[in-house]
């Protein structure tokens, strides 16, 4: 339903990035540095052949309070998204990813639009949004994002077929294929490997580990959880993915890696989700509350960055809270306008099926008696 919403929700974020920018710059007659050298916890980076990124990590002021704005604003939308869910103003199927914040804005960081990514996730929507109404696994595209791939693993070998594209035009741009642990032990995902390394494609294999593939428990399903190694002739690295300068800091060093022609790389970004695979999982059937509790109080990405910025001097506490509070507005009023939202029309359903120029006069439905016009 949020996605109704994405193209104005993308554009307020712009808008409440650049404006709140440019207040922070005021707020405070203490300025401190534009930028800072971070060092980086020895156990943020775990490499297998090859040596890890370097711990010291430079960050920019208006960098990082973007960053830590893009999270509280995901944070935020998927928590508003569970509680109309629950309201069943949402119906169908709802997964969320509460507390992996730091992985997807982390690498958005590192990479420029030029990059391609590919992931899997389905698409709900209204008439207004990207997706047209259109639910399911195939409607939302970007540039060089490519998406929605509902079966388990498929979209990692069509993130082979993108990385050749990149080789075969010569161009400097890397892709990011990601899929989750519960997908890694899908035969297609070494499929892509081999064909990777045996043409030294610029492909990056990002695992999202968040330990439960569904309700099953990594160690239960993998005879080898050290994700990053199973590329076997391939380069990885394990990253923390609770850490938003240890993603970021990994996707530029892995960019680096396949455009200077050193062939694919294979990243585990191990995170953690609190709540259950979808709205139908309580999540606490198969861990303890104790673990989701202990993993929040301790591991929080939001709540780490924030603690840095207030370290460095780049944020006070009012500033936080009203950058926490611009970002409720933001999507209390984008909630708003998607209920209010008309559904699409039937005709809907015979559009964005074949490429402009290529379409039939006519095509049918399930039954011959459905027949509608391509439009």
């Amino acid at each position: 339903m949020f996605n109704s919403r994405l193209s104005k929700l993308s554009r307020s974020i712009s808008l409440f990035s650049r404006s709140s920018l440019l207040r922070t710059r005021l707020f405070s007659s203490s300025a401190p540095a534009a930028s800072e050298t971070v060092t980086l916890p020895e156990t943020s980076f775990e490499s297998y052949k090859c040596d890890p990124p370097s711990y010291n990590v430079e960050v920019d002021k208006e960098e990082m309070i973007h960053m830590y704005k893009q999270m509280v604003i995901m944070r935020r939308m998927e928590l508003t998204a569970d509680g109309l869910y629950k309201s069943k103003f949402i119906r169908g199927f709802c997964h969320l990813c509460t507390g992996q914040e730091a992985v997807s804005v982390g690498m958005e960081a590192a990479i420029t639009p030029d990059d391609h990514v590919i992931t899997a996730y389905r698409c709900h929507g209204k008439k207004t949004g990207v997706s047209k109404g259109k639910g399911g696994s195939m409607h939302m595209f970007a540039r060089n994002f490519y998406g929605g791939n509902g079966i388990v693993g498929a979209q990692v070998p069509v993130g082979a077929g993108i990385a050749f594209t990149q080789q075969y035009l010569n161009t400097k741009q890397a892709t990011f294929v990601l899929y989750g642990d519960g997908a890694a032990n899908q035969g297609q995902v070494f499929e892509a490997y081999n064909i990777s390394k045996l043409w030294n494609l610029p492909a990056i294999y990002v695992c999202e580990n968040n330990h439960y593939g569904m309700g099953t428990s990594a160690s239960r399903s993998s005879a080898d959880t050290k994700y990053f190694t199973r590329g076997h002739y391939i380069p990885g690295l394990q990253v923390n993915g609770m850490d938003i300068l240890a993603v970021r800091q990994a996707c530029s060093w892995a960019k680096d890696w396949v455009l200077n022609d050193k062939g694919p790389l294979v990243l585990e970004m191990v995170t953690y989700r609190y709540g259950g695979h979808s709205m139908s999982d309580p999540g606490t059937s198969y861990r303890t509350r104790e673990e989701i509790q202990h993993m929040r109080s301790t591991k929080d990405p939001i709540t780490g960055l924030k603690q840095r910025l207030l370290d460095l001097g780049f944020l006070t506490e009012s500033e936080i809270k009203q950058i926490d509070k611009e970002a409720r507005t933001i999507i209390e009023e984008a909630a708003k306008a998607a209920q209010n939202d008309p559904f699409p029309e039937d005709s809907e359903l015979f559009t964005h099926i074949y490429a402009k120029g290529t379409e039939p006069p006519f095509i049918h439905g399930r039954e011959k008696e459905e027949v509608g016009r391509v439009l």
